[in-house]
């Protein structure tokens, strides 16, 4: 397939992600690194190429192109209202209950697609889902893993090791022990927390290993909103449960009474946003700003997490942060 680079839309430490244009016109997405530093890149691929869901990110194919340097493209599905965080962000900082169950009960069904296929994905949190035409979408697998067998959620991916992010990790992962499907619960409970206060799941600790201590070695919970409803809370406590034996599967919480259909859709949502910035897209200031300055901003998570590998001693894969995707265009684009 024929395709055009367009304009940066975020960078991690190996990676770039682009808006990119096919010769039928259809934009989508392409992740790209250097290839003799896109091993990481490649497993994403491997385990992307595998899936189909509406509520995963659509996989379109890869590439190599023959720049200076040579290049290993991901090309993606281009989701048009960015992330879940950009969406907390527009509607005042947090989210009402029920715009938290619609979207939550998208990411469940999202992961219960993933588990059933022995997926791991070990790095769920706002910035990576993504909000689509018709909802949330789980995206960025880059600390994925696969899994001996579905029913037990043992992980056997020797090339993966403990991965994602320090405020979203099960109290199992931040010791250094096994990442397996309750991992992914527990961060769905931090990332429903996240969407409710617009804030970090454990707001008095802002360094990371201090987080990692908190949630390591405490027999403390994050602070359940006090404002939720009783069976929003109930959900929660279904999914923060320090013993990950005994936290919910993603099968049993779809049929938790705080993800039952509600008279709410996305369309709705994006309505009450109206007159907001969808992101930096929109704002139609890409001609105009310095890339430098922008990837400079993009790249502060990346040297806190560099912190956090340095003074945790665990085994971290923290090459990517996942806080690539700004996905709005300016203009009306297809999807593919």
């Amino acid at each position: 397939m024929e395709w055009t680079r367009g304009h940066t839309i975020g960078r991690g430490a190996t990676a770039t992600v682009s808006i990119a244009t096919s010769s039928s016109g259809n934009v989508f997405a392409v992740k790209s690194a250097e290839l003799s530093r896109s091993g990481f890149l490649q497993r994403e691929q491997k385990i992307l190429s595998t899936l189909s869901s509406p509520f995963v990110v659509g996989y379109i194919g890869y590439d190599i192109t023959h720049d200076n340097p040579i290049m290993f493209d991901l090309m993606m599905e281009y989701v048009r209202y960015g992330t879940l965080v950009d969406t907390i962000h527009k509607c005042g900082g947090q989210l009402d209950e029920s715009t938290i169950s619609l979207y939550t009960r998208q990411i469940v069904q999202g992961l219960e697609y993933l588990h059933s296929t022995g997926i791991v994905h070990c790095d769920i949190k706002g910035r990576n889902i993504l909000i689509g035409e018709d909802g949330a979408k789980i995206s960025d697998f880059g600390c994925s893993k696969k899994v001996k067998t579905p029913v037990e959620g043992i992980t056997d991916d020797r090339e993966a090791s403990i991965g994602g992010t320090p405020a979203f990790m099960a109290p199992e992962v931040a010791r250094g022990e096994e990442q397996g499907f309750p991992a992914d619960i527990w961060a769905l409970g931090c990332t429903i927390i996240e969407m409710a206060t617009g804030g970090s799941p454990w707001p008095n600790l802002s360094h990371p290993t201090s987080v990692l201590y908190r949630i390591a070695l405490s027999e403390e919970l994050p602070e359940f909103p006090a404002f939720l409803s009783d069976k929003a809370k109930d959900f929660l406590s279904k999914c923060l449960r320090r013993d990950p034996k005994e936290r919910w599967t993603a099968k049993q919480l779809l049929k938790h009474p705080f993800l039952e259909e509600l008279p709410i859709n996305v369309q709705q949502i994006r309505n009450d946003e109206a007159g907001s910035p969808t992101s930096i897209l929109e704002q139609g200031i890409w001609s105009s700003i310095n890339e430098s300055d922008t990837l400079h901003t993009m790249n502060s998570p990346i040297q806190r997490m560099k912190r956090l590998w340095m003074n945790s001693g665990l085994k971290v894969n923290w090459n990517w942060d996942g806080s690539w995707i700004t996905v709005r265009d300016s203009k009306e684009g297809q999807i593919s």
